[in-house]
Protein backbone atom coordinates (compact mmCIF):
# COMPACT_ATOMS: atom_id res chain seq x y z
CA UNK A 1 0.00 0.00 0.00
CA UNK A 2 1.38 3.84 -0.78
CA UNK A 3 0.44 6.40 1.34
CA UNK A 4 0.85 8.46 -2.13
CA UNK A 5 -2.31 6.59 -3.76
CA UNK A 6 -4.75 7.33 -0.44
CA UNK A 7 -6.32 10.40 0.29
CA UNK A 8 -7.36 10.84 4.26
CA UNK A 9 -10.80 9.90 3.18
CA UNK A 10 -10.15 6.88 1.45
CA UNK A 11 -8.00 5.57 4.27
CA UNK A 12 -10.66 6.43 6.60
CA UNK A 13 -12.96 3.90 4.29
CA UNK A 14 -10.13 1.04 4.63
CA UNK A 15 -9.88 1.67 8.33
CA UNK A 16 -13.61 1.12 8.94
CA UNK A 17 -13.80 -1.76 6.69
CA UNK A 18 -11.20 -3.87 8.19
CA UNK A 19 -8.90 -3.31 5.00
CA UNK A 20 -5.80 -2.25 6.80
CA UNK A 21 -4.71 -1.25 10.87
CA UNK A 22 -3.71 2.10 12.31
CA UNK A 23 -0.31 0.04 13.03
CA UNK A 24 -0.33 -0.91 9.26
CA UNK A 25 -0.34 2.78 8.29
CA UNK A 26 2.37 3.51 11.40
CA UNK A 27 4.43 0.61 9.84
CA UNK A 28 4.01 2.41 6.34
CA UNK A 29 5.29 5.66 7.98
CA UNK A 30 8.19 4.63 9.30
CA UNK A 31 9.23 2.17 6.24
CA UNK A 32 9.15 4.87 3.78
CA UNK A 33 11.31 7.27 6.76
CA UNK A 34 13.82 4.85 6.98
CA UNK A 35 14.05 4.18 3.46
CA UNK A 36 14.04 7.74 2.78
CA UNK A 37 15.30 10.37 5.41
CA UNK A 38 18.71 9.79 5.50
CA UNK A 39 18.40 11.59 1.56
CA UNK A 40 15.64 14.41 2.56
CA UNK A 41 16.34 14.74 6.57
CA UNK A 42 12.46 16.01 7.19
CA UNK A 43 12.64 14.76 10.55
CA UNK A 44 14.50 15.64 13.68
CA UNK A 45 13.23 13.36 15.97
CA UNK A 46 10.92 10.44 15.70
CA UNK A 47 8.06 9.23 18.52
CA UNK A 48 8.55 5.29 16.79
CA UNK A 49 7.62 3.69 20.32
CA UNK A 50 4.80 5.70 21.45
CA UNK A 51 3.59 6.31 17.98
CA UNK A 52 3.31 2.18 17.80
CA UNK A 53 1.72 1.70 20.98
CA UNK A 54 -0.96 4.37 20.16
CA UNK A 55 -1.58 2.46 17.09
CA UNK A 56 -2.02 -0.78 18.74
CA UNK A 57 -3.99 1.30 20.98
CA UNK A 58 -6.51 2.33 18.39
CA UNK A 59 -6.50 -1.30 16.60
CA UNK A 60 -8.12 -2.21 19.69
CA UNK A 61 -11.12 0.49 18.95
CA UNK A 62 -14.41 -0.21 17.73
CA UNK A 63 -15.38 3.23 16.84
CA UNK A 64 -13.29 4.52 13.94
CA UNK A 65 -15.30 7.76 12.99
CA UNK A 66 -12.64 10.06 14.54
CA UNK A 67 -11.87 12.84 11.37
CA UNK A 68 -8.08 11.64 11.30
CA UNK A 69 -8.63 8.44 12.90
CA UNK A 70 -5.05 6.69 13.10
CA UNK A 71 -3.96 9.04 10.33
CA UNK A 72 0.03 9.43 10.34
CA UNK A 73 1.30 13.03 11.06
CA UNK A 74 4.13 14.80 11.38
CA UNK A 75 4.56 18.03 13.33
CA UNK A 76 6.82 20.89 12.97
CA UNK A 77 9.93 21.31 15.52
CA UNK A 78 8.19 24.61 16.79
CA UNK A 79 5.61 23.09 17.96
CA UNK A 80 5.18 21.84 21.62
CA UNK A 81 5.00 18.32 22.28
CA UNK A 82 4.66 16.85 25.44
CA UNK A 83 7.35 14.76 26.62
CA UNK A 84 8.96 14.95 23.01
CA UNK A 85 11.61 16.46 22.10
CA UNK A 86 11.23 20.43 20.77
CA UNK A 87 14.12 21.83 19.55
CA UNK A 88 13.01 24.79 17.01
CA UNK A 89 15.97 23.15 15.05
CA UNK A 90 18.32 25.35 17.15
CA UNK A 91 21.62 24.45 19.29
CA UNK A 92 19.94 26.67 21.96
CA UNK A 93 17.21 23.89 22.23
CA UNK A 94 18.93 21.04 21.57
CA UNK A 95 18.46 19.56 25.02
CA UNK A 96 14.64 20.35 25.55
CA UNK A 97 13.93 16.58 25.62
CA UNK A 98 10.77 16.46 27.74
CA UNK A 99 8.55 19.60 27.24
CA UNK A 100 5.28 19.67 30.19
CA UNK A 101 2.35 19.98 27.84
CA UNK A 102 1.44 20.18 24.38
CA UNK A 103 0.16 22.78 21.65
CA UNK A 104 -4.00 23.03 21.14
CA UNK A 105 -3.56 22.29 17.96
CA UNK A 106 -1.25 18.62 18.92
CA UNK A 107 -4.44 18.19 21.63
CA UNK A 108 -7.00 18.59 18.76
CA UNK A 109 -4.90 16.14 16.28
CA UNK A 110 -5.13 13.67 19.32
CA UNK A 111 -8.31 14.32 19.91
CA UNK A 112 -9.61 13.27 16.71
CA UNK A 113 -7.09 10.08 17.04
CA UNK A 114 -3.81 11.10 14.96
CA UNK A 115 -0.89 9.60 15.45
CA UNK A 116 2.03 11.59 15.72
CA UNK A 117 5.13 9.94 13.96
CA UNK A 118 7.86 12.73 14.65
CA UNK A 119 9.36 16.32 14.80
CA UNK A 120 9.73 18.07 11.24
CA UNK A 121 13.01 19.90 10.63
CA UNK A 122 13.06 23.85 10.18
CA UNK A 123 14.75 26.84 9.69
CA UNK A 124 16.08 27.76 12.91
CA UNK A 125 13.17 29.61 15.10
CA UNK A 126 11.26 29.48 11.73
CA UNK A 127 13.63 32.32 10.40
CA UNK A 128 15.12 31.45 6.64
CA UNK A 129 13.32 30.38 3.67
CA UNK A 130 15.54 27.53 2.44
CA UNK A 131 15.22 25.08 5.21
CA UNK A 132 19.68 25.99 5.19
CA UNK A 133 19.24 27.92 8.43
CA UNK A 134 18.64 24.32 10.65
CA UNK A 135 21.55 24.25 12.83
CA UNK A 136 21.31 20.33 12.63
CA UNK A 137 21.16 19.59 8.63
CA UNK A 138 19.56 21.13 5.76
CA UNK A 139 16.31 19.56 4.64
CA UNK A 140 16.53 18.35 0.72
CA UNK A 141 13.88 19.07 -1.86
CA UNK A 142 12.47 15.39 -2.62
CA UNK A 143 11.99 16.43 -6.25
CA UNK A 144 16.10 16.97 -6.35
CA UNK A 145 17.92 16.81 -3.58
CA UNK A 146 20.54 19.60 -5.14
CA UNK A 147 17.52 21.79 -4.41
CA UNK A 148 16.19 22.88 -1.36
CA UNK A 149 12.68 22.63 -0.02
CA UNK A 150 12.03 25.72 1.19
CA UNK A 151 11.30 27.39 4.46
CA UNK A 152 10.55 27.58 7.04
CA UNK A 153 8.62 24.95 6.89
CA UNK A 154 10.77 22.79 4.57
CA UNK A 155 10.71 19.73 6.89
CA UNK A 156 6.90 19.37 6.87
CA UNK A 157 6.53 19.95 3.41
CA UNK A 158 9.25 17.89 2.65
CA UNK A 159 7.85 14.63 4.62
CA UNK A 160 5.14 15.08 2.75
CA UNK A 161 6.23 15.30 -0.64
CA UNK A 162 8.30 11.92 -0.13
CA UNK A 163 5.51 10.29 1.12
CA UNK A 164 6.38 9.81 4.90
CA UNK A 165 3.55 11.50 6.28
CA UNK A 166 0.15 12.13 5.17
CA UNK A 167 -0.16 15.49 6.60
CA UNK A 168 1.97 17.56 8.75
CA UNK A 169 1.65 21.11 10.14
CA UNK A 170 3.99 23.99 10.26
CA UNK A 171 3.66 28.00 10.73
CA UNK A 172 3.30 30.26 8.62
CA UNK A 173 5.77 33.96 9.57
CA UNK A 174 6.02 35.53 6.14
CA UNK A 175 5.05 32.42 3.89
CA UNK A 176 6.85 29.61 5.70
CA UNK A 177 4.13 27.19 4.53
CA UNK A 178 2.84 28.61 1.53
CA UNK A 179 6.36 28.80 -0.13
CA UNK A 180 7.92 25.64 0.80
CA UNK A 181 4.48 23.76 -0.58
CA UNK A 182 5.44 25.42 -3.70
CA UNK A 183 8.71 24.45 -4.02
CA UNK A 184 7.90 20.78 -2.55
CA UNK A 185 4.81 20.33 -4.81
CA UNK A 186 2.10 19.93 -2.36
CA UNK A 187 -0.76 21.74 -0.94
CA UNK A 188 -0.25 24.37 2.30
CA UNK A 189 -2.44 26.82 3.98
CA UNK A 190 -1.90 29.78 5.95
CA UNK A 191 -5.30 30.29 7.89
CA UNK A 192 -6.35 33.79 8.90
CA UNK A 193 -4.42 35.41 12.02
CA UNK A 194 -6.68 34.00 14.76
CA UNK A 195 -8.71 30.98 13.46
CA UNK A 196 -5.67 28.58 14.79
CA UNK A 197 -4.62 28.42 18.31
CA UNK A 198 -1.09 29.73 18.51
CA UNK A 199 -0.70 28.45 21.74
CA UNK A 200 2.18 25.89 22.24
CA UNK A 201 3.80 27.32 19.46
CA UNK A 202 6.93 28.79 19.84
CA UNK A 203 6.61 33.10 18.89
CA UNK A 204 8.41 34.20 16.43
CA UNK A 205 6.65 37.19 15.20
CA UNK A 206 3.70 37.14 17.35
CA UNK A 207 1.48 39.17 15.21
CA UNK A 208 1.91 37.54 12.15
CA UNK A 209 2.81 33.72 12.77
CA UNK A 210 0.07 31.15 12.39
CA UNK A 211 -0.50 27.48 12.39
CA UNK A 212 -1.62 25.31 9.40
CA UNK A 213 -1.69 22.12 7.23
CA UNK A 214 0.04 20.99 4.33
CA UNK A 215 -1.46 18.07 2.52
CA UNK A 216 -1.06 16.31 -1.07
CA UNK A 217 -4.34 17.34 -1.55
CA UNK A 218 -7.12 20.22 -1.27
CA UNK A 219 -9.03 18.06 0.09
CA UNK A 220 -7.32 16.03 2.73
CA UNK A 221 -5.98 19.96 3.81
CA UNK A 222 -9.96 21.21 4.36
CA UNK A 223 -10.06 18.24 6.56
CA UNK A 224 -7.11 18.79 8.98
CA UNK A 225 -7.98 22.91 8.90
CA UNK A 226 -11.71 21.74 10.51
CA UNK A 227 -9.78 19.41 13.18
CA UNK A 228 -7.30 22.16 14.01
CA UNK A 229 -9.43 25.24 13.85
CA UNK A 230 -11.38 26.98 16.47
CA UNK A 231 -11.43 29.86 19.95
CA UNK A 232 -9.12 29.10 22.63
CA UNK A 233 -8.91 30.89 25.45
CA UNK A 234 -5.30 29.83 26.17
CA UNK A 235 -4.34 31.88 23.40
CA UNK A 236 -5.24 35.87 23.35
CA UNK A 237 -5.32 36.32 19.12
CA UNK A 238 -7.75 33.71 19.12
CA UNK A 239 -10.78 34.70 17.39
CA UNK A 240 -14.13 33.00 18.80
CA UNK A 241 -15.47 32.75 15.28
CA UNK A 242 -17.74 29.69 14.27
CA UNK A 243 -15.80 26.95 12.09
CA UNK A 244 -17.56 25.93 9.42
CA UNK A 245 -17.54 22.40 6.94
CA UNK A 246 -14.72 23.43 4.79
CA UNK A 247 -14.91 19.84 3.59
CA UNK A 248 -18.11 20.87 2.26
CA UNK A 249 -17.15 23.99 0.16
CA UNK A 250 -15.37 21.74 -2.21
CA UNK A 251 -18.09 21.39 -4.82
CA UNK A 252 -16.27 22.11 -8.10
CA UNK A 253 -18.16 24.99 -8.70
CA UNK A 254 -16.31 28.26 -9.71
CA UNK A 255 -18.95 29.83 -12.02
CA UNK A 256 -19.23 33.29 -11.54
CA UNK A 257 -16.06 33.88 -9.20
CA UNK A 258 -14.29 37.01 -9.65
CA UNK A 259 -10.63 36.65 -9.30
CA UNK A 260 -7.71 39.90 -8.82
CA UNK A 261 -4.45 39.52 -10.36
CA UNK A 262 -2.19 41.93 -8.90
CA UNK A 263 0.07 43.33 -11.69
CA UNK A 264 2.46 43.68 -9.28
CA UNK A 265 2.57 39.65 -8.81
CA UNK A 266 3.46 39.37 -12.19
CA UNK A 267 5.99 41.75 -12.77
CA UNK A 268 10.30 42.21 -13.11
CA UNK A 269 11.72 39.61 -10.81
CA UNK A 270 9.02 36.65 -11.58
CA UNK A 271 10.68 33.82 -13.68
CA UNK A 272 8.52 33.60 -16.79
CA UNK A 273 7.65 29.54 -16.73
CA UNK A 274 6.42 30.61 -13.18
CA UNK A 275 4.53 33.44 -15.15
CA UNK A 276 3.18 31.32 -17.91
CA UNK A 277 2.22 29.07 -15.42
CA UNK A 278 -0.24 31.11 -13.51
CA UNK A 279 -1.78 32.32 -16.80
CA UNK A 280 -2.31 28.76 -18.06
CA UNK A 281 -4.01 28.58 -14.50
CA UNK A 282 -6.34 31.75 -15.17
CA UNK A 283 -7.37 29.57 -18.80
CA UNK A 284 -8.18 26.86 -16.71
CA UNK A 285 -10.15 29.16 -14.13
CA UNK A 286 -11.47 30.85 -17.41
CA UNK A 287 -12.82 27.33 -18.71
CA UNK A 288 -14.98 26.57 -15.40
CA UNK A 289 -16.76 29.95 -15.11
CA UNK A 290 -14.34 32.07 -13.26
CA UNK A 291 -13.44 35.52 -14.48
CA UNK A 292 -10.64 37.79 -13.87
CA UNK A 293 -9.34 41.28 -14.28
CA UNK A 294 -6.09 42.72 -13.21
CA UNK A 295 -5.78 44.98 -10.46
CA UNK A 296 -3.07 46.74 -8.43
CA UNK A 297 -1.79 46.60 -4.91
CA UNK A 298 0.10 49.51 -5.08
CA UNK A 299 1.48 48.56 -1.57
CA UNK A 300 2.93 45.46 -1.90
CA UNK A 301 6.63 46.94 -3.06
CA UNK A 302 6.82 47.82 0.59
CA UNK A 303 5.89 44.51 2.17
CA UNK A 304 9.57 42.97 2.34
CA UNK A 305 10.95 45.86 4.10
CA UNK A 306 7.74 46.02 6.53
CA UNK A 307 7.89 42.73 7.12
CA UNK A 308 11.64 42.45 8.28
CA UNK A 309 11.16 45.41 10.63
CA UNK A 310 8.26 43.83 12.22
CA UNK A 311 8.75 40.45 12.36
CA UNK A 312 12.83 40.98 13.60
CA UNK A 313 11.60 43.53 16.14
CA UNK A 314 8.81 40.98 17.52
CA UNK A 315 11.74 38.45 17.38
CA UNK A 316 14.12 40.67 19.80
CA UNK A 317 11.27 40.40 22.18
CA UNK A 318 9.86 37.29 21.87
CA UNK A 319 13.81 35.37 21.94
CA UNK A 320 14.94 37.56 24.93
CA UNK A 321 13.70 34.62 26.89
CA UNK A 322 16.14 32.42 25.78
CA UNK A 323 18.73 33.03 28.27
CA UNK A 324 20.00 29.87 29.38
CA UNK A 325 18.77 29.90 33.05
CA UNK A 326 15.48 28.29 32.98
CA UNK A 327 15.41 26.13 29.94
CA UNK A 328 18.30 25.19 27.11
CA UNK A 329 22.04 25.30 26.72
CA UNK A 330 23.43 27.17 29.24
CA UNK A 331 27.13 27.91 28.32
CA UNK A 332 29.62 26.33 30.61
CA UNK A 333 32.14 29.02 30.04
CA UNK A 334 30.98 31.70 31.82
CA UNK A 335 32.45 33.81 34.75
CA UNK A 336 29.19 35.44 35.94
CA UNK A 337 25.85 35.73 35.50
CA UNK A 338 25.65 38.49 32.42
CA UNK A 339 28.55 36.60 30.66
CA UNK A 340 26.47 33.49 31.26
CA UNK A 341 23.80 35.20 29.74
CA UNK A 342 25.87 36.47 26.44
CA UNK A 343 27.73 32.98 25.87
CA UNK A 344 24.80 31.32 26.32
CA UNK A 345 22.80 33.48 23.34
CA UNK A 346 26.12 33.24 21.72
CA UNK A 347 26.49 30.06 21.38
CA UNK A 348 22.94 28.90 21.26
CA UNK A 349 21.69 30.84 18.42
CA UNK A 350 22.64 30.55 14.91
CA UNK A 351 23.80 33.90 12.55
CA UNK A 352 20.49 34.37 11.00
CA UNK A 353 18.63 34.30 14.87
CA UNK A 354 21.48 36.83 15.78
CA UNK A 355 20.73 39.12 12.19
CA UNK A 356 17.40 39.34 13.04
CA UNK A 357 17.74 39.86 16.64
CA UNK A 358 19.73 42.62 16.14
CA UNK A 359 18.06 44.60 13.15
CA UNK A 360 14.85 44.63 15.98
CA UNK A 361 16.34 45.83 18.65
CA UNK A 362 17.87 48.08 16.63
CA UNK A 363 14.33 49.23 15.19
CA UNK A 364 13.01 49.02 18.50
CA UNK A 365 15.45 51.11 20.27
CA UNK A 366 15.67 54.95 21.95
CA UNK A 367 15.60 57.50 18.79
CA UNK A 368 15.03 54.64 16.03
CA UNK A 369 11.80 53.55 17.40
CA UNK A 370 9.16 55.70 15.32
CA UNK A 371 11.47 55.80 12.30
CA UNK A 372 11.36 52.37 11.74
CA UNK A 373 9.18 50.41 13.52
CA UNK A 374 6.15 52.48 13.93
CA UNK A 375 6.42 53.52 10.39
CA UNK A 376 6.39 49.81 9.05
CA UNK A 377 3.54 49.27 10.52
CA UNK A 378 1.82 52.38 9.32
CA UNK A 379 2.79 51.19 5.94
CA UNK A 380 1.10 47.39 6.90
CA UNK A 381 -2.37 49.07 7.25
CA UNK A 382 -1.50 50.40 4.19
CA UNK A 383 -1.13 47.01 2.82
CA UNK A 384 -4.06 45.69 4.74
CA UNK A 385 -6.22 48.60 3.13
CA UNK A 386 -5.06 47.82 -0.35
CA UNK A 387 -6.17 44.03 0.14
CA UNK A 388 -9.98 45.29 2.16
CA UNK A 389 -10.51 47.58 -1.37
CA UNK A 390 -9.85 44.71 -3.62
CA UNK A 391 -12.84 42.28 -1.35
CA UNK A 392 -14.86 44.82 -1.80
CA UNK A 393 -15.28 43.53 -5.66
CA UNK A 394 -13.44 40.55 -6.22
CA UNK A 395 -13.88 36.85 -4.02
CA UNK A 396 -10.15 36.02 -4.42
CA UNK A 397 -6.88 37.22 -5.37
CA UNK A 398 -4.72 34.86 -7.43
CA UNK A 399 -1.13 34.89 -8.77
CA UNK A 400 2.42 32.55 -8.40
CA UNK A 401 3.46 31.41 -4.80
CA UNK A 402 6.97 32.19 -5.29
CA UNK A 403 8.59 34.46 -8.16
CA UNK A 404 11.14 31.31 -8.88
CA UNK A 405 10.85 27.48 -8.59
CA UNK A 406 13.10 26.18 -5.86
CA UNK A 407 17.04 27.21 -6.04
CA UNK A 408 19.63 25.41 -5.33
CA UNK A 409 21.31 24.21 -1.81
CA UNK A 410 24.25 27.01 -1.19
CA UNK A 411 22.87 29.46 -3.95
CA UNK A 412 21.61 32.13 -1.78
CA UNK A 413 22.91 31.48 1.59
CA UNK A 414 25.11 33.26 1.62
CA UNK A 415 23.21 36.77 -0.07
CA UNK A 416 20.37 37.55 2.82
CA UNK A 417 18.87 40.18 1.24
CA UNK A 418 18.22 37.93 -1.82
CA UNK A 419 17.07 35.11 0.22
CA UNK A 420 14.33 37.75 1.37
CA UNK A 421 13.38 38.96 -1.34
CA UNK A 422 11.97 35.29 -1.96
CA UNK A 423 8.57 35.85 0.34
CA UNK A 424 7.76 38.80 -1.62
CA UNK A 425 4.49 37.09 -2.88
CA UNK A 426 4.11 35.56 0.29
CA UNK A 427 4.77 38.35 2.70
CA UNK A 428 1.52 40.30 2.38
CA UNK A 429 -0.75 37.76 3.72
CA UNK A 430 0.90 37.59 6.66
CA UNK A 431 1.08 41.65 7.08
CA UNK A 432 -2.67 42.03 6.14
CA UNK A 433 -3.92 38.34 7.95
CA UNK A 434 -5.71 36.82 5.54
CA UNK A 435 -5.77 33.17 4.56
CA UNK A 436 -3.75 32.46 1.74
CA UNK A 437 -3.41 28.90 -0.10
CA UNK A 438 -0.32 27.13 -2.32
CA UNK A 439 -1.26 24.56 -4.66
CA UNK A 440 0.89 22.54 -7.69
CA UNK A 441 0.22 24.35 -11.24
CA UNK A 442 2.90 23.17 -13.21
CA UNK A 443 6.89 21.78 -13.64
CA UNK A 444 9.84 24.07 -14.88
CA UNK A 445 12.18 22.79 -17.52
CA UNK A 446 14.15 21.05 -14.45
CA UNK A 447 10.86 19.26 -13.39
CA UNK A 448 10.60 21.55 -10.57
CA UNK A 449 7.08 22.14 -8.77
CA UNK A 450 5.52 25.95 -9.50
CA UNK A 451 2.90 26.69 -6.92
CA UNK A 452 -0.37 29.00 -7.26
CA UNK A 453 -0.96 30.95 -4.42
CA UNK A 454 -4.73 31.50 -3.95
CA UNK A 455 -5.84 34.91 -1.09
CA UNK A 456 -9.29 35.36 0.10
CA UNK A 457 -11.10 37.49 2.82
CA UNK A 458 -10.57 37.47 6.50
CA UNK A 459 -11.88 34.09 7.90
CA UNK A 460 -13.46 32.80 3.95
CA UNK A 461 -11.36 29.76 3.75
CA UNK A 462 -14.39 27.85 2.25
CA UNK A 463 -14.08 30.33 -0.79
CA UNK A 464 -10.63 30.12 -0.75
CA UNK A 465 -10.14 25.89 -0.80
CA UNK A 466 -13.32 26.02 -3.30
CA UNK A 467 -10.69 27.55 -5.35
CA UNK A 468 -7.77 25.54 -5.14
CA UNK A 469 -10.18 22.22 -5.30
CA UNK A 470 -11.84 23.42 -8.62
CA UNK A 471 -8.04 23.98 -10.16
CA UNK A 472 -7.41 20.81 -8.48
CA UNK A 473 -9.67 18.44 -9.94
CA UNK A 474 -9.68 20.30 -13.38
CA UNK A 475 -5.90 19.59 -13.90
CA UNK A 476 -3.52 16.88 -12.79
CA UNK A 477 -0.77 18.79 -11.24
CA UNK A 478 -1.37 17.41 -7.78
CA UNK A 479 -0.87 13.69 -9.03
CA UNK A 480 2.84 14.34 -9.96
CA UNK A 481 5.57 12.71 -7.98
CA UNK A 482 8.58 13.77 -6.60
CA UNK A 483 12.05 11.60 -7.85
CA UNK A 484 11.78 10.59 -3.87
CA UNK A 485 8.47 9.86 -4.07
CA UNK A 486 5.63 6.82 -5.88
CA UNK A 487 4.83 3.69 -4.20
CA UNK A 488 6.45 2.90 -0.58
Amino acid sequence: MSLFDHSIKEIEAKLHNKEITVSDLVDTSYKRIHEVDDKVHAFLTLDEESARAKAKELDGETDTTAKLFGIPAGIKDNIVTKGLRTTCASQFLRNFDDPLYDATVVDKLHAEKAVTIGKLNMDEFAMGSSNENSSFTPTRNPWNTDYVPGGSSGGSAAAVAAGEVLFSLGSDTGGSIRQPAAFCGVVGLKPTYGLVSRFGLVAFASSLDQIGPLTRSVEDNARVLEVIAGHDKMDSTSANVDIPSYTEALTGDVKGLKIAVPKEYLAEGVNPEVKEAVLEALKVYESLGATWEEVSLPHSKYAVATYYLISSSEASANLARFDGVRYGVRSENAENMIDMFKKSRSEGFGEEVKRRIMLGTFALSSGYYDAYYKKAQKVRTLIKNDFDKIFEEYDVVIGPTTPTPAFKVGEKIKDPLTMYANDILTIPVNLAGVPGISIPCGLSAEGLPIGLQIIGKHFDERTVYRTAHAFEQATDHHKKRPQIGGAN
